[in-house]
């Protein structure tokens, strides 16, 4: 830059770093006094062109006067004033320096301990755990999913792997969850669903939060049938109620001190969930997709239609891919303005297996695709993408409903039911669409291993077919073949 810089800078090997060099640049070049050159350094912190004309008039002058030419001077200046953009001053910065290679040796070398607390410290932030979800996935560690007999309130490591938090289930709160986990600590894991809320302190659990709870699948181990559960919540609410008036008055319930299983309160007996409702169920709870992603059936299909994922553009646009590509999500959110001229555009904000993105849809685009944009509908977008100072900007094109772009590609379906098979209502739904390319294979799931049931002819996969499918009572999941 210049021979008198070299004592000022020789530290840091030519570069500026620290803010007290900004000042020393000031004083040694452009002969400012200790105190305006630290005027000049606030001035650069708060970028107000006003403030930064007349420093560098002043700067470039008094240079001048030092006899360094003024093309010289403005280039140091503007040197000087795009460090000032990031600098701290060198204690803070040596701190954060520490603290920089502390984390990062943690991390080097404790991973799944190092993401754990990570994961604690923002358990309050979804979009943080999401971000920290898809390190884990490209570290190769597992994310266990919450469990009332193993999960900590916060993040823990279990045998190589992160079990999640049950505090950072929404809206069940920190002291309920200590409460829940004390009680398994001093009388042993809950054996099931009746122990539990047998056990339960309903003045620090309510129903919202045992809500939650089973949406999220924290139950599982005890009772896998989510839907279940939710619809028998009202019996096990109020047996939990009954055995805490037990408790508080000294009574013993006969029952119960001959056998915990004895009148045992009974539970509807339904199917689970479908798969998309379950999934959907477990975004509302938890935030962001856990146990598995909705797109996860349409994986073939992904393939053959060259959607590429959310997390690789960065990279696709850096290496000079083309611009116009084509993603898939399920959407999460959606919010509609109005511009100065009238018009009317959304932001929709998606997920796909890798993390969430945000599309900006201008009027022609949404005023064809405001009936598909509904919470969970799984999408097909062409986008325009731009890089701009790293961080990817997307237009949406064209948007499609992806159950429809799949039954295109798709080779056939596989039908996953409960034992209880709705056969009078699928063959009602497969007749409708018996001319088509599609095979359909039946899987019952009787808990004994899985029978496959080529079914005779083909058939068109619509969306109204693959819809239909998963409406029907006892269809788990619908799987590409």
């Amino acid at each position: 830059l210049h021979p008198t810089l070299e004592p000022i800078l020789k530290e840091t090997f030519g570069i500026m770093v620290y803010q007290e060099q900004v000042m020393q640049i000031a004083q040694v070049l452009s002969g400012y006094s200790l105190g305006s050159a630290d005027l000049l350094r606030r001035a650069m912190g708060k970028k107000i062109k006003e403030e930064m004309d007349a420093q560098r008039k002043d700067f470039v002058d008094g240079a001048v006067a030092r006899k360094v030419s003024e093309a010289q001077a403005s280039h140091i200046f503007d040197m000087v004033a795009k460090f000032a953009e990031y600098g701290f001053n060198k204690s803070h910065a040596a701190a954060y320096a520490v603290v920089a290679y502390q984390t990062a040796w943690m991390k080097a070398n404790h991973p799944v301990e190092f993401i754990a607390a990570s994961m604690t410290y923002d358990m309050g932030s979804t979009d943080k755990l999401s971000v920290f979800r898809q390190e884990l996935d490209r570290l190769k560690i597992k994310l266990l999913p919450p469990d009332v007999n193993k999960s900590e309130p916060v993040f823990s490591v279990e045998n190589g792997a992160v079990r999640y938090a049950l505090a950072a289930i929404k809206n069940v709160g920190m002291a309920a969850m200590h409460s829940l986990v004390q009680e398994r600590e001093k009388n042993g894991p809950f054996k099931d669903v009746t122990d539990l809320f047998r056990r339960l302190d309903t003045k620090t659990l309510n129903r919202r939060q045992v809500e939650n709870l089973i949406r999220a699948g924290a139950f599982d181990s005890l009772d896998n049938n989510r839907a279940r559960l939710m619809d028998g919540l009202d019996i096990l609410m109020r047996e939990a109620s009954s055995a805490q008036e037990e408790r508080e008055s000294g009574q013993v319930s006969l029952f119960g001190a001959i056998d915990p299983k004895a009148n045992a309160p009974r539970l509807p007996n339904r199917s689970d969930w479908p798969a998309m409702d379950r999934l959907k169920e477990e975004f509302a709870a938890i935030g962001f997709y856990l146990s598995a992603h909705p797109l996860d059936a349409y994986a073939k299909s992904l393939e053959r239609l060259h959607v590429i994922k959310c997390t690789e553009l960065v990279g696709h646009l850096a290496a000079g891919g083309k611009s116009r590509v084509k993603l898939a999500g399920v959407l999460i959110g959606k919010q509609e303005r109005t511009s100065q001229r009238g018009s009317r555009f959304a932001f929709a904000q998606l997920s796909d297996m890798t993390g969430t993105f945000e599309v900006t849809l201008f009027s022609e685009v949404l005023a064809a695709t405001r009936d598909m944009l509904e919470s969970g509908q799984p999408l097909l977008l062409t986008v325009d993408a731009r890089l701009e100072e790293e961080q990817v900007k997307l237009l949406a094109q064209e948007i499609v409903s992806l159950d429809q772009a799949a039954a295109k590609t798709s080779g056939g379906i596989k039908v996953y039911f409960a034992d209880a098979a709705p056969v009078s209502e699928l063959k009602t739904l497969l007749s409708r669409e018996a001319r088509g390319k599609g095979r359909v294979i039946l899987v019952p799931q009787t808990g004994q291993g899985d029978v496959e049931i080529l079914l005779k002819g083909s058939y068109a996969l619509s969306p109204g077919l693959l819809g239909g499918l998963r409406a029907l009572d006892g269809v788990r999941e619908l799987r590409e073949i």
